[in-house]
């Protein structure tokens, strides 16, 4: 490595930070109070279109995850979208607004609660003046997974989704979504073959959507992860030693799962599940002997009564 030598004494701190192109702030006649800056958001004329959604997207915030599975309570990441309506008489919104309400939420224990989320999208509303208010928070909920004979503990983690959208008179609706990867064993290649059948890597993911968060009587997540790992030909570990191993090879062996069977079987159970209005469900196996991916996907709404 060539040596790299100072040639003379170090200037100082402000005369290096002008040597690189730093030059002392301007003085200026704007005031400088709140009281008296210009506003231009909030002038009101008319600006030609109401605005169905303006805010906030890919905000970072740690939120504490509250599940029925443990553990039954974890701090994790949260990614947040938070929008409003706008009328086309208001000329902006104040989006500062919307991370002091995001703020306010976490010093006040702020959980993943639907419920909670519910009335944290009605405040922001609220807060901004506006009819209509929505949130999403997507994070990774983890859970804890013994292995099937021995078992093991270890973490498993699946994605997780909120959507909450408030309007004015008709109060708050409800969309949860999980993402979960299960094992799925092919049929067709277990029915032709002398010996043995491919499986793969199935990824579920089930969008529910509910009329009524705040009566939710069993945590979303364990009923949509119990609906996708229930009708798989197995489920994922994070631990497996050789015992257990054997044991979910011939438990995938049993239940040899298509796409369309695995989108059939887990849509039978969301429509017995009360608290769920409508859904939409889709698999995505990964093929081990194709390049190519298989998926179905269904959607459906309860008749109301």
């Amino acid at each position: 490595m060539k040596e790299n030598r100072i040639t003379s004494e170090l200037p100082s701190k402000a005369e290096r930070h002008r040597l690189f192109g730093s030059v002392d702030p301007i003085p200026g006649d704007k005031p400088t109070n709140k009281e008296y800056m210009s506003d231009l958001q909030n002038e009101q004329r008319n600006y030609l279109f109401d605005i169905e959604q303006v805010g906030i997207a890919s905000v970072k915030h740690p939120i504490t995850v509250v599940a029925g599975l443990a553990p039954t309570s974890q701090v994790s990441i949260g990614t947040f979208k938070l929008t409003t309506s706008l009328n086309c008489e208001a000329k902006g919104i104040n989006m500062s607004r919307l991370t002091e309400h995001l703020e306010e939420y976490r010093q006040q224990g702020g959980t993943t609660d639907v419920a909670q989320l519910a009335l944290f999208a009605e405040g922001l509303a609220a807060r901004m003046h506006q009819e209509r208010a929505e949130l999403e928070l997507s994070f990774p909920w983890f859970y804890e997974r013994p292995s099937p004979i021995l078992k093991k503990m270890g973490l498993n983690h699946a994605e997780a989704l909120i959507r909450i959208s408030y309007e004015e008179g008709r109060g708050s609706r409800a969309m949860v979504g999980l993402t979960v990867a299960v094992t799925t064993l092919c049929p067709c290649s277990k029915e032709i073959s002398e010996y043995s059948a491919h499986n793969q890597r199935g990824v579920v993911t089930i969008e529910a959507h509910i009329d009524e968060p705040d009566k939710l009587e069993r945590d979303w997540k364990t009923m949509l992860l119990d609906a996708a790992e229930s009708n798989a030909s197995a489920p994922l570990h994070p631990v497996l030693k050789r015992p257990d191993e054997k044991a979910v090879t011939e438990k995938a062996y049993e239940n040899p799962r298509f796409v369309e069977d695995m989108v059939r079987l887990i849509a039978a159970d969301l429509v017995e599940l009360e608290a769920i209005r409508a859904f939409t469900v889709e698999c995505r196996n990964e093929e081990s002997i194709h390049l190519h991916d298989a998926i179905a996907k269904i959607s459906y709404e309860k008749p109301r009564s």
